[in-house]
Order: structure tokens, then sequence, then C-alpha cells
């Protein structure tokens, strides 16, 4: 087989003009959730009691595998459990009330509630950091619990531990676990661009790569990666239950759910990431990834560049030039 017209190398230069955030970037947005977290520690350590505990930085930033289109930081503020509302509905405004309290520099209108977090904006970089509320008991390995707004239920969580699983994926695979992953999310924003019903979480796409590193897939040739990676989708068709050992052993996951996907959270065993995926949000999901499967097939053994480009277009969107 003749080298393809499209490479490893045209794949990595498209990524690094325009999937990646720039590390300058991604330096700056660190700094500024650095900030957030040191304003915190400090009114907290003058306030004794007070009922934020701490601020973790988490999110795609947090991990490395952000896209240059992001517009959001995410950030953790564990609260005592103790100390918050009784009522669900009152977690975010009173959190919001807490937040305010901190940045007493910060005008009140740069604080804004929605359903699930409380969103600083930042006038002087236009930045938003989404706070989200962690119920926290103390536990010595940084678990607490998510709240839904809307029912009520609680979802354990560990934001220390879900960095840690991805910077193990990373430290084995060098540079490419991380891109591989930008590049599947990139793919996945090009179909919710198409079509606003498209479901594909980026927390999914992160632990199916997860799992191919894991089994072993090399993830340093881009076109065969991606390749890999929606074969491995359409052969399973998403039927296969997929789940990790680093933080619980396999005998602590739960009897078939009877969700239309099964892919757990590494850091709780009873966390179906994807239970509200319907039979229909597969199907879609599954005949997306096939056609990005034979675009990149028909692409590697394609006689002409022009006819490469465009069947990678089918894949990466209409900005890919080759």
């Amino acid at each position: 087989m003749r080298d393809p017209h499209i490479g490893h190398a045209d794949i990595r230069n498209f990524a690094d003009s325009r999937v990646n955030l720039p590390s300058g970037t991604a330096h700056r947005y660190r700094e500024q959730v650095n900030r957030l977290r040191e304003t915190l520690a400090k009114h907290i350590a003058d306030n004794p009691g007070f009922a934020l505990v701490k601020m973790l930085h988490a999110g795609s930033v947090a991990k490395g595998t952000a896209l240059r289109t992001i517009n959001d930081l995410d950030a953790a503020v564990y609260v005592s459990k103790d100390q918050t509302p009784g009522d669900e509905q009152e977690l975010v405004p009173w959190m919001a009330d807490r937040l305010r309290e901190a940045y007493p520099t910060k005008d009140a209108s740069d604080f804004t509630e929605s359903p699930h977090c409380v969103t600083i904006h930042f006038r002087g970089t236009d930045l938003n950091v989404d706070v989200v509320p962690v119920l926290y008991e103390g536990d010595e390995d940084d678990y607490g619990y998510l709240v839904d707004k809307f029912t009520g239920e609680r979802l354990l969580t560990c934001i220390p531990r879900h960095l840690k699983f991805v910077r193990k994926r990373k430290a084995a695979n060098q540079t490419h676990f991380a891109q591989v992953v930008r590049l599947v999310k990139w793919w996945a924003s090009q179909r919710k661009a198409e079509n606003a019903n498209f479901k594909c979480k980026s927390f999914l796409l992160e632990l199916l790569v997860a799992h191919l590193a894991d089994g072993g897939a090399d993830l340093k040739d881009y076109p065969l990666a991606l390749e890999g990676f929606f074969t491995y989708v359409v052969k399973t068709g998403l039927e296969k239950r997929v789940a990790f050992t680093d933080y619980y052993t396999a005998s602590r996951l739960p009897g078939s759910t009877g969700a239309a996907i099964e892919v757990f959270d590494p850091v709780n065993a009873e966390n179906n990431v994807t239970d509200k995926y319907t039979w229909a949000d597969r199907e879609a999901l599954v005949d997306a990834a096939e056609q990005a499967a034979d675009a990149i097939r028909e692409a590697l053994y394609s006689t002409t560049k022009g006819r490469a480009v465009e069947l990678w277009q089918v894949v990466l969107g209409p900005s890919f030039r080759g």
C-alpha cells in the first residue's frame, strides 16, 4: 500500500491549528481558576466555619483535553453538607450567596445562577467559570455528591480521581491519548452542529478512548487511531459494557441495568454515565461512527488528494483542508 494522501502529519497539523486549545491559552485559563481557588482558600482561612470547604479545578482544561472552541471553564466547590439548605432547590442560590461573600470585590451581577451551577464572569478576560456544588462530608479522597436540582438525586463523584484517571492514560500514551480524545470530541461537535439532537457526551468519548488504550490500541497514528475508534463503536454497537478497575473491583458493578448503553464512571461503580441515552441515541451514534469509519477507510486508499480531503471533511468538518 502506498502512503495515503492524508496521513498522520496532516491530521496532527489540523488538530494544532483548529482543534486544540493553545497551550498558552490553557495556561491563562488555569491561572484564572487558580486565582479563584486562592481567593476562596484565603476567605476560608480568615473565616473559620465558612460553609464552602475548597475549590477544585475540573473539566477538560484541567484534564488537558479541551477544544479550541471551549467557552467556559469548570470548577467544583466542595460545600459542608451540614450547612447546606435541606431543600435541593435552594442549593445553587445558597452557594451563589456564599460565593458573593467570598469574592466581595466582584459585582453581584457577575454571579449567574443556572439549574446546576453558578457561573462567575470575569470582565477583564471575558471568561466564565461554571462552579458546581459538591456536598462534602470530609472524605480523605475528596469524594462528594453532586445533586440533581430537579430530582434531588445524589451522585457520588471524586474530582481528583477523575483527573488521575486521565493523567494515567496520558502518561502511558505520551501526547496521543489526549489528542485522540480531542479529535473524537471535535468529530462529535461537527455532528451536533448538523443535528442538535445528536447526543454524545465528551465524558463518554473520553472513557471509550481510555477503554481502547487500556486494551492496547495504538494511538500514535491518528488516522488509524480514529478508524480504530469508530470501528470499535460499529462492531460493538455500543452494546458491550465498559468499566474500569482503577478504583473498584468488577464485582462492585451492578447487574444488567437494561440501559441502551452501559459505560461506567471510573470512580463510582454505580454510575452508568450513559443511563439517559435512549436506543435511538445509541443507533444515531453507531450510524455516525459507521459513516466516519467508512470515510476514513476510503480516504486511506483514495487515488487523489482532493477526494481524500472530501472524505476527511465527512469526519472533521468543512474546515479541514488537508
